[in-house]
């Protein structure tokens, strides 16, 4: 994964709030979506050219794909991630999805695996 790769995945509104959300933990397409106010097929679309980039993984939960940022990143992910972090604490739309992310966690009856 190179800087420009990286960035590629980082220039879009949308696959920027995703990777924010994911620096949270795991979720499901249906928990992003959620969040995200976003159509399921447009969620799906962001996150299928991240698995693409190598950007995020998948895991198989029965019929749930959680999807996560890799275990095992290069340092230069980490500085963009960690630089992603700093500004987002800035921005009100990544706090806004960060309060939505904890009101879906807070819900009971919520997968806790995919959360």
């Amino acid at each position: 994964m190179n800087l420009v790769r990286i960035h590629e995945c980082l220039c879009d509104r949308t696959r920027l709030r995703v990777v924010h959300l994911l620096l949270q933990g795991p979720l499901c397409v249906c928990h992003l979506q959620e969040v995200l106010g976003e159509p399921q097929a447009k969620v799906s679309r962001h996150l299928a050219y991240l698995r693409r980039s190598g950007m995020v993984e998948t895991e198989r939960d029965g019929k749930w794909v959680i999807y996560r940022l890799p275990e095992r990143r290069p340092p230069l992910l980490e500085t963009n991630l960690a630089c992603l972090q700093d500004c987002a604490a800035e921005e009100a739309v990544f706090r806004r999805d960060l309060q939505k992310l904890s009101k879906i966690r807070g819900l009971p009856g919520r997968r806790r695996a995919a959360l």
